[in-house]
């Protein structure tokens, strides 16, 4: 993050992949009753299925080998106050906004027939929630992101609170008070790092180009030398407060007990988009924010993180073990592998950031076909109990077989995507710690174990439940949504150089900047001159 931001390729293209969603929802909003229910789902899938594609052409534009930020868009909006529209992607935010737009299309079309009451009213939460999530990923503004990261929260609590379970209301609430408390301290921590630039240039900003950027002269106040900060204008304190918020988002243990209730209460869509994508908030959280602008505390935090991503691991996948509910055993696999992500990031070399980006993506993929694979079980039977099938794969063979797949990717069976992302979350966890690397290849065992047991009791054996034997195997649509989400795994799973090489220019970056970072936040603390000597050396490199 060294403050170098590329210019746009496109003025606007970005804008249009981040706000389409909403526009769409707006304009079959501003109809109210005069279209017919099926009118408004056919729009939102259009709507979001136009989105996709022009995220594609960003794709298509974006430069791999050029580093800072590509489609960058500019526009003040309150600029006494250093808030300014300011969108701009790189390789990871690239990865992410891809996977947002391909599986919001794929999860309504998945979802068709779920939701049979106040379609209307669900599908304008879907596509609000989408801008929310893409506009999160794209955000280079701290204001303008803390926004995007708040007004998600809407949607996603009535996806879960009105069309959810039984418990659905419990469920809802839970996850709002959880994410908003977090957010709070964020919110604190964005004001006295605004008050630190302001104090430190005499200029308003909330830039993270800019403040990133000044972090070697920021760093001089956030680090305590002789008592002279308050401890609340320190590094460990504002990264503890970003990463609190961030930490309940992934979410990590202890802060995780949110996420089966959600996943169990929510709809079919709400848990796709849920595991898919809103998990990642709080991974990307950290990669984008905590990371390049705490870079002394980050380094200080990391025993601490790597624990709790360890304990995570394993606590996650023994309670996955002794699950009857096959969508309350998914949940808890969700807290293993971002587990992993978290045990990749904080390695802070450049094949455990890599395989933590990537398993990011990965995870959306195979978890996200595996909630909508229960979906659809679900939608038959009534019913996610693991008791009440077995043999299933008579009457269904090609559901059993897209599980199977979807499962193995999961599990990061090689030739598939979470091989990858977890052999280079592996290499770079022993090559910074083997203490924690070890034990984590025990989750990887116990994936396979949990998984493949829940696989065999649901699937094979005898038709025992006559209710089992009636089952209509899948029909065309989706089949359709299912081969379009195992299309990628094999993708990324056989060639992932396309996708890695969007990694290589911003994770190499990011790995020097908090090397730099806390090697500049060292001089400051242990020499009385290290403030002058690092705003002198910071403004002769931006000269």
């Amino acid at each position: 993050m060294d403050g170098v931001v590329v210019g746009a390729l496109d003025g606007s293209l970005l804008g249009w992949v981040t706000l389409l969603p909403l526009a769409t929802a707006l304009l079959l909003g501003a109809t109210g009753r005069r279209l017919p229910e099926a009118v408004w789902k056919v729009g939102a899938l259009a709507g979001s299925t136009a989105t996709f594609g022009l995220a594609l052409l960003l794709w298509s534009g974006f430069d791999a080998t050029r580093t800072g930020y590509q489609f960058v868009e500019r526009t003040a909006w309150l600029p006494q106050y250093g808030i300014h529209w300011f969108v701009g992607i790189d390789g990871i935010s690239l990865l992410l906004v891809l996977l947002t737009t391909f599986l919001l299309p794929l999860t309504l079309l998945g979802a068709w027939n779920e939701v049979r009451r106040s379609v209307r009213s669900f599908v304008f939460h879907m596509l609000a929630l989408e801008t929310g999530m893409i506009g999160a990923f794209v955000s280079l503004n701290l204001f303008q992101f803390y926004l995007f990261w708040e007004v998600m929260l809407v949607p996603m609590y009535f996806i879960i609170g009105v069309w959810g379970g039984p418990g659905r209301v419990q469920a809802a609430l839970k996850f709002f008070l959880y994410t908003v408390l977090g957010s709070l301290f964020m919110l604190i921590a964005m004001l006295v790092v605004y008050d630190l630039h302001l104090q430190q240039f005499a200029v308003p900003n909330l830039d993270l180009v800019q403040v990133a950027g000044g972090a070697p002269g920021l760093l001089d106040t956030m680090v305590p030398r002789s008592g002279e900060a308050p401890w609340w204008r320190t590094q460990t304190w504002l990264f503890a407060a970003f990463a609190l918020a961030f930490a309940i988002k992934v979410p990590m243990v202890p802060l995780h007990t949110w996420l089966p209730d959600a996943h169990v209460e929510a709809p079919t869509a709400g848990s796709v988009v849920l595991a898919g994508v809103l998990l990642k908030m709080g991974t990307y959280g950290f990669v984008r924010f905590a990371l390049p602008l705490f870079p002394d505390a980050a380094v200080a935090f990391a025993p601490w993180i790597l624990g709790l991503a360890l304990v995570g691991i394993l606590y996650g996948s023994l309670v996955a073990m002794v699950q009857s509910d096959v969508k309350k055993l998914i949940a808890y696999s969700s807290v293993a592998h971002l587990g992993f992500v978290m045990l990749g990031m904080f390695a802070f070399n450049v094949e455990g950031l890599e395989g933590s980006v990537l398993q990011m993506v990965n995870h959306g993929l195979s978890t996200g076909a595996l909630f909508l694979l229960v979906g659809m079980l679900y939608e038959r039977r009534h019913t996610r109990e693991i008791a009440e099938f077995g043999g299933i794969a008579k009457p269904m063979p090609v559901y059993a077989t897209l599980f199977g797949i979807a499962l193995f990717a999961s599990i990061g069976l090689p030739a598939l995507n979470g091989f990858v992302g977890e052999l280079l979350i592996l290499v770079g966890a022993f090559a910074a710690d083997a203490r924690f690397a070890v034990p984590a290849v025990f989750g990887v065992v116990l994936a396979a174990a949990y998984m493949l047991w829940m696989y065999r009791r649901v699937f094979f054996g005898p038709v025992e439940n006559p209710e089992n034997r009636g089952l209509i195997d899948l029909d065309v649509r989706e089949r359709f949504v299912l081969v379009a989400l195992v299309v990628p795994m094999f993708w990324i799973g056989l060639h992932p150089r396309p996708f890695l090489s969007l990694l290589h220019a911003p994770v190499a970056e990011l790995v020097q900047a908090v090397e730099r970072g806390s090697a500049a936040s060292t001089v400051a603390a242990e020499r009385p001159d290290g403030a002058a000597a690092v705003r002198d050396g910071a403004a002769g490199s931006a000269r």
